[in-house]
């Protein structure tokens, strides 16, 4: 892979609870990092698998290798969300991950 097939912006985004002034939980997701990815959607062999359980919206993301991502995760692209289903440390070199996610709503 090449440094410039990282050439797409996305923004990982973490949900945090706070209490308003009413004294009520709130949930809300807010921006933990921006980094560039490589931006790809699922095809082939893939793509019908995932097809099968209904995750034909599902794009892989290849990024950096950073140990702060993980599932809990949501990324933001193209005013876009996607959940993260799925995080592979690309033959543990520590270079870069793949992370599947799939698209939903903007509730998340």
């Amino acid at each position: 892979m090449s440094i410039g097939d990282l050439r797409h912006k996305i923004i990982f985004q973490k949900l945090f609870s706070s209490i308003n002034q009413n004294g009520f939980e709130i949930e809300n997701w807010q921006q933990v990092k921006s980094v560039w990815s490589s931006v790809k959607n699922l095809h082939g062999k893939e793509y019908f698998e995932a097809a099968k359980v209904q995750r034909e919206k599902t794009v892989k993301f290849i990024i950096r290798f950073n140990s702060e991502i993980d599932e809990t995760m949501r990324i933001v692209f193209k005013g876009k969300y996607y959940n993260i289903t799925s995080i592979d440390n690309i033959k543990y070199e520590n270079k870069y991950i793949e992370i599947k996610a799939m698209e939903v709503d903007s509730n998340g």
